[in-house]
């Protein structure tokens, strides 16, 4: 892995101090190399050259067997502020959720990020009008579900502080071990059920009710939500699949640009063709997603989605 060149290392420090500052245990040797990308000791330049400019970086104990490095007892706060584009980008996200709950709590902290930047405020707020005059978003048609944000707050005390949530889902009172929230279409809660076991499972938040925080902790074990969303295609759990794809000569280019999958892998064909593939799990999710690319996507394995495929294209075909 080579090293980076000297110019570009002002900037990194900078950002290694901001980055290291945002981690309530610090960051690992392995974290600042891999986020820029560089060698171990370069790493251990970069934190040393840290240290150097701020006196309060110092290990942090942690329950791993890692050594942490970050801020201790001091903020670096008046070094940081928000661009207008960052502004801007928040804002966007705020103006496309379809969740009302969501939508309020996103504008309160886009007013609080624009407070923050009061200083130059007037160049703010007009440079983030530009950037939202100038970049739109096409309408995406969704169902609206309501979440009050109570519910949000429950959820969110139940996972900072590992207490059990009870609640009805279903028509049945359920009390189950929240272990994260995805967001999608609709929003997702992840967590484990005390009557069924260890199993994981996804739960639609706005199907609860009468959602109330318990005193009853649980134990997340290693549980770790971001390898947990990589296992599958969407948001459905099940079988990991093997799956490849072959795009043909008018898609492969607009293909290889596309993120399908956090193990996807893709190369060009000698023919102008480009193959696709990764492994998931949510066969529903993944055949759904295929469907939109229409005749110029082809599966080529495995054959049991090939066969799923098929049998969704004729039942389809059957209402017509």
């Amino acid at each position: 892995m080579e090293d980076k060149p000297r110019y570009s290392r002002i900037s990194d420090i900078l950002d290694l101090a901001i980055f290291m500052s945002s981690k309530v245990q610090g960051v690992t040797l392995n974290e600042i190399a891999q986020r820029y990308n560089v060698s171990r000791r370069t790493a251990e330049r970069m934190r040393d050259s840290l240290t150097c400019i701020f006196p309060q970086v110092d290990e942090i104990e942690t329950p791993d067997n890692q050594k942490h490095w970050g801020f201790i007892n001091y903020s670096i706060s008046s070094l940081i502020n928000f661009s207008p584009k960052e502004v801007a980008n928040i804002e966007q996200y705020q103006r496309r959720t379809t969740n009302k709950e969501l939508k309020q709590e996103l504008g309160i902290t886009v007013e609080k990020l624009k407070a923050f930047n009061k200083k130059h405020i007037d160049t703010v707020e007009n440079n983030i009008e530009l950037i939202m005059r100038t970049e739109g978003y096409a309408v995406r048609q969704m169902p609206q579900y309501k979440i009050s944000y109570e519910d949000l707050s429950i959820i969110r005390q139940a996972l900072q502080n590992s207490k059990m949530v009870e609640g009805i889902y279903h028509d049945k009172k359920r009390l189950i071990e929240p272990l994260g929230m995805i967001y999608g279409d609709k929003i997702y809660l992840v967590a484990k059920e005390k009557a069924k076991g260890e199993g994981i499972y996804n739960y639609l938040l706005h199907k609860f009710e009468k959602l109330q925080l318990t005193e009853k902790t649980f134990d997340k074990g290693d549980f770790n939500l971001q390898e947990y969303t990589n296992l599958s295609f969407g948001v459905y759990h099940g079988d990991i699949l093997d799956v490849k794809l072959l795009f043909d000569k008018t898609l492969a280019q607009e293909a290889s640009q596309y993120n399908f999958h956090p193990t996807q892998k893709g190369k060009f064909n000698n023919d102008g063709t480009y193959t696709l593939s990764f492994k998931a799990s949510g066969d529903k999710e993944i055949i759904w997603h295929i469907f939109k690319w229409g005749k110029g996507c082809k599966i080529i394995s495995p054959k049991s989605l090939i066969e799923k495929y098929k049998k969704y294209l004729e039942e389809n075909l059957e209402n017509y």
